[in-house]
């Protein structure tokens, strides 16, 4: 069975609002595809472009992209990010909106990251517009 995830309004490019469902957050990583791209598939290696939004489950937000008005480039597939990044973009198309729940030993681990209010044992919940490929 699926875990309930949050329900995202908006479509591609647009901040989105996250709806948390009246259940615990799922203990293993959860991705759905909220709209499918039509692009090439996002291989390992590649460097990514996204724009994103970033909140604990059932709690604020901690990052976006949108507010800030650019997007991110990163290398994906390689450990560059959390893991929950890797596992989730890769063989993704580009064009895609991707809604991803990533359990701790996915995201920032037991340390968590304290500045930016993610405690060790955060679930992070992110949606994810793949914008293209450097």
């Amino acid at each position: 069975m699926t875990a309930q995830l949050p329900e995202a309004t908006g479509s591609f490019g647009e901040k989105p609002t996250l709806t948390f469902p009246d259940a615990a957050a799922p203990a293993e990583l959860e991705v759905a595809v909220l709209s499918r791209g039509d692009g090439p598939l996002v291989e390992a290696g590649d460097d990514l472009v996204v724009n994103y939004l970033g909140q604990l489950w059932n709690g604020p937000i901690f990052d976006n992209s949108y507010d800030r008005g650019a997007s991110i480039n990163f290398p994906i597939g390689v450990g560059a990010v959390i893991g929950g990044w890797d596992q989730a973009l890769v063989g993704q198309p580009i064009g895609s909106r991707v809604l991803i729940s990533i359990p701790p030993h996915l995201g920032y681990g037991d340390r968590g990251v304290p500045q930016a209010g993610i405690k060790g044992d955060s679930t992070l919940v992110f949606v994810v517009d793949i914008v293209g490929v450097n």
